[in-house]
């Protein structure tokens, strides 16, 4: 089987923030950082597949710190797992304050991806950084929890209390 390294599927993309970026609270807007997470992890799971690629879930996203005015947003992911048809990204945004050069881990989540055709061989990813090590570490058990809660959301999503159905 084949294998790639997580920096193989590295996605870098950087950001800075204007004031058409914030909220009422004066920081980045949370859809704003999701779409970003989407864009840049979704090229992580291309790398990968080399195929058309959807976004399952973006899930355990953790906002850290807030991004403000005058920082800089920089996106990393990485594929962190891989099954037969699907695909984790770990995604980091690290932040920086621009006037004064800190950075600061602002968010990390994992996303997840599937691929189209149902023939595709996935390669292994073998992790390649102490960093990398460790996510990929825990990919199995979220890969387990993220199946419990499709099989909850399928019996709450067939609850026709939610939807007329004609």
């Amino acid at each position: 089987m084949k294998t790639i390294k997580c920096s193989d599927t590295l996605s870098i993309s950087n950001h800075r923030v204007f004031s058409s970026d914030l909220n009422e609270h004066d920081t980045v807007f949370g859809g704003k950082t999701l779409m970003t997470i989407d864009d840049n992890s979704s090229i992580s799971a291309s790398r990968v597949a080399r195929i058309e690629t959807v976004t399952a879930s973006i899930d355990q996203v953790n906002f850290i710190l807030p991004f403000k005015l005058q920082d800089s947003m920089c996106t990393e992911s990485y594929v962190s797992g891989v099954g037969t048809r699907s695909i984790e990204v770990f995604t980091k945004i690290i932040g920086e304050h621009l006037k004064t050069g800190k950075r600061f881990l602002g968010l990390t989540c994992f996303s997840s991806f599937v691929v189209t055709d149902k023939n595709v061989v996935l390669p292994t990813v073998v992790p390649d950084t102490d960093e990398a090590e460790f996510v990929c570490s825990g990919y199995n058990d979220r890969q387990s929890e993220r199946l419990q809660k499709l099989l909850q959301q399928e019996k709450f999503n067939k609850n026709r209390l939610f939807v007329k159905l004609s």
